[in-house]
């Protein structure tokens, strides 16, 4: 299942993916007698097997109807396709040809870091560039959303407690990142997290070790990898947060970015992210996520 966050009347409205458009789930619930359907992202999370089994017979009715309840993706006002995940756990230097373009030594473990839900943005959704800052980065990664609630589980089980996946722009403002030894202050400025615009179940997505990745600036391809560069695998990322905190339905881990991004070139040809750029993240499967950058 293949879902979506959309403005809808001041709030965020619950679409599905559909081959007759994006399904408005509460627009045709609305129109039908049909109860104990989850009408956001969250609630389809935290429902489980139930939510999108119930989701699921949902949308089969909608297609089977004549109603007019499937407006065009070109219509909508994406929001983040997850937005409001307890947390946001992002892994850093988690990509073996990133970490030499870095010229720093692979982790021992994984590198753990936090942004906050004030990042968080959608698809087509403009990201003001910060004033305090003039050195903007991007950064492709893989983003893990939690369907169950993990706490000490092992590898083998890890991925059973993952809802699904989507794409992650990890925006970093990298003189604000390297002002101390915390990253905190260059990856949390507002809108620094676009993802989606799909949030696509675990099952559609299959091996999430084994996928292409690219981030494309202007029309012209800065990364492309695959997850199989990973130095720790989705299994292994969720199994090791697990041990040190309680994840919860809909929190994000975001699994690293590989080699190409602005900071792994020389210092005379870094060209940091400026007003108008178009920066487009692209993983298999998951579809494509564009955001312009603002002063």
């Amino acid at each position: 299942m293949i879902t979506v966050t959309f403005e809808k009347d001041g709030k965020w409205g619950l679409g599905v993916k559909t081959e007759k458009g994006i399904l408005d789930v509460e627009a045709f619930l609305a129109l039908e007698d049909a109860q104990s359907i989850p009408v956001s992202v969250t609630e389809v999370i935290q429902q489980g097997e139930s939510g999108k089994q119930a989701l699921s017979q949902l949308v089969s009715k909608a297609l089977e109807s004549e109603r007019d309840v499937f407006p065009s993706e070109d219509s909508l006002t994406f929001g983040p396709c997850v937005p409001a995940p307890q947390k946001i756990i992002c892994v850093g230097l988690n990509y073996k040809r990133h970490a030499e373009e870095s010229k720093m030594a692979p982790p021992e473990a994984p590198l753990l870091f936090s942004k906050f839900n004030n990042t968080l943005t959608g698809h087509k959704v403009d990201v003001k560039l910060p004033e305090k800052s003039s050195q903007v980065d991007y950064e492709v990664e893989l983003a893990i959303v939690i369907g169950k609630e993990a706490k000490n589980v092992t590898k083998e089980e890890a991925l059973s407690y993952v809802y699904g996946y989507c794409n992650a722009n990890d925006l970093s403002a990298r003189d604000l990142q390297f002002k101390s030894s915390q990253w905190l202050l260059g990856k949390t400025c507002d809108g620094f997290s676009p993802i989606g615009p799909y949030l696509v179940t675990a099952d559609e997505v299959g091996d999430p070790n084994n996928l292409r990745l690219r981030t494309i600036v202007n029309g012209e391809v800065r990364q492309d990898s695959n997850t199989s560069d990973m130095i720790f695998y989705c299994d292994e990322i969720v199994s090791y947060v697990s041990e040190h905190m309680t994840l919860y339905p809909g929190d994000l881990i975001f699994t690293g970015t590989p080699e190409g991004v602005i900071l792994g070139l020389p210092e005379q040809e870094r060209v940091w992210l400026k007003d108008g750029d178009e920066v487009t993240i692209e993983i298999e499967k998951l579809g494509t996520l564009t955001n312009t950058m603002r002063k």
